[in-house]
This record gives C-alpha cells, structure tokens and sequence, in this order.
C-alpha cells in the first residue's frame, strides 16, 4: 500500500530487509501461535474455561445442561490445553525432519481419554477440585465418556498401549488404523442371560477427534490389469482420515493416531432419487460406507471375507499414501513434493505391522513404488524389506488369514500379480540357498488356491517379533 512505500523509501537498509521479513509468508505463520490458550495453572482458571466452554461451545446453560453436556466442557477445557503441545510437536518433527515411525493396526482398544489426558498433562488434581467448586462430581462426568472401543481385545489393547508409551518416549510416532462407526458390541445382563447390543460410540459427539477432509485419499477396488501392467477401470473409495491425540506422560509430545473414515465419491445419484428409485440412489454411499461400519464383520461366509479384505486394504492404501505424501513433503506447511529419490525413504521411515491384518501393506508399497514412483522391482523390493517390521501374536494355522486367490484377483488384481512374483523370488533363493530344493518347493509353495499373508511379512520385512517372545522378555 502507499503508506508501505513510503516508510519503506525512508527506511535504512536494515529496516527493509526486517520489514520485508515481517511481511514474508513464513514469518506470518510464525507469528500465529498457541499464546492465547489460557494455562490451567489454577482451579479459578479450569472454572472459567469451563464456564466459557459451556456457554459458547455446547451453547447452554445450568438450567439446561445435562450430565453429558457437562462432560462435553471439561473434555473441551482439557483439550484447549493439548492443543498448543499438538501443534508445536507436529511443527518440531517437520522442521528437524527425524525418522517416523508408523504403527499399523487394524485394531486400537484405545478405551476413554478424559481421565487417561487429564493424567499424562498433570492437570487431574485442578480439574477434580474446579469440578468440586462448581458442584458436580467428576467420576460421574468420567463416566459418561464413551469407550473407544475399536478393538476385539490384547491385540488391541496393545496397539494402544504401544502409541501411548512411543508418546510418552517422545518418539516421532504415528498410529494407523480404522474409523469405525460400531466398536466391540455393548453387552447387558437381562434376566440372567448376556445380551449383545450394537456400540454406537459416535451417537455422540467425540470431543477429542479431528476430521481433515483437506487429507482425503481415494483407494482402488476390482478393475483390471492391462497389457501394459497398469491398474485400470478400478472402483473408487475416498479414505477421509480422524485425527485424535496421544499426550506423552507429562512430557511435551502429543502425537497422532489417525483412523481413516470410508466415503463414497457420490454420495447421492439425484439421477435416481427424481425417478423414485430412493434405494439406488444412495446405494453406492452404502456399499463405500460399509468398509468401515462395524470392526471385523464374520468372515465365514463369502461376503464377510470380501468385505474384511476391503477393510485390511482400504486401511493400508490409504496410509501408504498418506505416508510417502509426508516423506515427499519434509518441511512444515509444505504441501508441494521437495524429495524426488526413494534412496533415503528407510532411513526416515519405519513401518510396523501388527499382526498379519494390515499385511498387504508390503505388495501396495511395491505397487506405489513401481507404477507410481517409477522405481525398478529390485530398488522397490529392497526399500520394503529395510522399512517393514512385523510382529507375530500366533503361528496356529486356524488363526493365521488365507484368502481364495479369484477373491484377491477380483478385488487386487494388481497386487495378486506383486504376490505371485513375491512367492517366485522367495522360491528361487530357497533353490539357491538349499541343495534339498525339490523337498523345499514342496513345503513352501503356498499359492496352490490360497493366499497366506504369512509369506509376505516374512519375506518382506527387515524384522519379525514373536509377541509371545517380546512379553517374555
């Protein structure tokens, strides 16, 4: 403006270059901080926020306002104070660029987070004696929290434990998994007997998780594979991922477990709706939705099989992609590719896998690697091998997931054709490495007319971790 050019006429040169910098994108970003959070440093402070929550969040009043509500405000008031210590961590990891590790599972029996965040930010005590000031009992507001219960049990149980200590260490940690809308069923006692009712742990609003749409990935399903060896004609599912965070035990960290929501790209067919058809035209909304509904539908039969194996590749596409997106993008606020070369990509990531759920995660870099990123099989295959890590919970052959191959042909067919060159490699160094190769071939072949993810996290990992073996230790 005038008044910028005038000053800046009669500026020194150290002026300019200072005003210049306060006018620059990145000192701007700089100056947009956590400051104006208030600290709950006293009782009086934790009464006001939550007076201010209550009014201007859930817009309601004493008179009005019922237990949940009450729940809802001190849950806002503890979250105000994680996320100023959510944003700077996320900021230090982009600017000092360290090696991430990402926690795959389909499962995380996170359980409720109001005691557990209260607890690793030190602020239970001020909150129990505001809650006592203003005339409620906070174990009665604790016990209306949901639980999260997106898991069957200790795998879990584990998954959530092992994101909460990486915290609590202050590792460079992230948490992969599933949104679903139906956790571990709710079960009640009626006339002596167990009855199983639905979990709808999201009837509610989940004060601690955040959509970012502006992240949604879409995933490919069924299509073909073309003479040229590219993935066409494929179904279309957008993963839209909820961001929930992990406070450290009274450190500075608070990392990021990520679950990922399924969308349909249309979400509405007018088309159908004005013709009458109402069924039709939110069908495909359903059938996308569905991925994601309920946590590990009964595979035994056909349909649940199909649809446990798009939960398992839904979840992995989508975090591959969302992976390689920030290794490509190391600096804060990039949003534009900065790394071209793939040379460094173990030394800055590291994948877990738990269990052999989230195991097609190994053919999908691959496929990202080779179709995408244009890298070489060789140059492909050992990047995964130096960034996967597995960890084994059971080798019993009823517990481990097999897969009829026109099942993964069907809705993989690219990655069947990875699998299959996968099983031949693994072969051919068994050849090299055993004189009794007839008997070898033998015992190792496994795509006869199933899958069995076994082989690939096995032979396509740096590391395997029996878990029986780690909770001896």
């Amino acid at each position: 403006d005038f008044f910028h050019l005038v000053t800046m006429a009669e500026a020194t040169p150290v002026e300019k270059a200072d005003r210049s910098l306060q006018r620059s994108d990145s000192f701007r970003r700089k100056q947009i901080s956590m400051r104006g959070i208030p600290q709950l440093e006293s009782v009086a402070t934790v009464k006001h926020s939550f007076n201010r929550h209550l009014h201007y969040t859930l817009v309601k009043d004493r008179n009005v306002a019922t237990a949940r509500d009450y729940y809802l405000t001190l849950s806002h008031v503890v979250r105000d104070q994680l996320v100023g210590k959510w944003i700077r961590t996320q900021q230090s990891y982009y600017e000092t660029d360290p090696k991430r590790i990402y926690y795959l599972s389909l499962e995380y029996y996170m359980g409720r987070s109001l005691t557990n965040t209260m607890v690793n930010l030190g602020i239970d005590g001020e909150c129990d004696e505001a809650m006592y000031q203003i005339g409620l009992d906070i174990e009665e507001l604790e016990e209306v929290e949901d639980d999260a219960g997106l898991g069957n049990g200790g795998l879990g149980r584990l998954a959530a434990c092992f994101v909460d200590s990486m915290a609590t260490l202050g590792l460079a940690a992230y948490g992969y998994g599933l949104r679903y809308e139906y956790g571990i069923f709710t079960q009640k006692i009626e006339d002596g007997w167990q009855v199983e009712y639905p979990d709808e742990w999201l009837r509610f609003e989940n004060p601690w998780e955040k959509p970012r749409p502006e992240y949604t990935i879409p995933v490919l399903f069924n299509g073909r594979v073309n003479d040229k060896g590219e993935w066409v004609d494929a179904d279309i599912v957008m993963a839209m991922p909820y961001d929930t965070p992990v406070p450290g035990y009274k450190n500075e960290t608070v990392n990021t477990l990520r679950l990922w929501s399924a969308k349909a790209t249309k979400s509405f067919e007018l088309s159908y709706f004005t013709k009458g058809d109402y069924i039709s035209a939110v069908l495909d909304r359903n059938v996308a939705e569905n991925i994601s509904r309920v946590l590990y539908p009964n595979d035994n039969f056909f349909e649940g099989k199909e649809l446990r194996l798009k939960q398992e590749y839904f979840m992995v596409s989508a975090t591959l992609q969302d992976i390689v997106r920030r290794y490509k993008s190391s600096k804060f606020g990039s949003r534009e590719p900065i790394r071209t070369s793939f040379d460094s990509f173990p030394d800055k990531v590291a994948i877990q896998l738990n269990d052999t759920h989230p195991s097609l995660a190994i053919p999908e870099l691959l496929r990202v690697l080779i179709d995408i990123e244009s890298l070489e099989w060789e140059k492909a295959w050992d990047v995964c091998v130096r960034t996967f890590a597995y960890t084994n919970h059971t080798i019993l052959p009823e517990a481990l997931e097999r897969w009829p191959v026109s099942l993964l042909e069907k809705l993989l067919p690219r990655h069947l054709q990875i699998i299959y060159l996968i099983n031949h490699n693994f072969l051919q160094e068994v050849r090299r490495r055993i004189w009794w190769s007839l008997l070898a071939l033998v015992v190792v072949v496994v795509l006869i007319e199933l899958v069995e993810w076994l082989l690939s996290v096995v032979f396509g990992g740096m590391q395997q971790n029996p878990i029986k073996r780690v909770a001896i230790k």
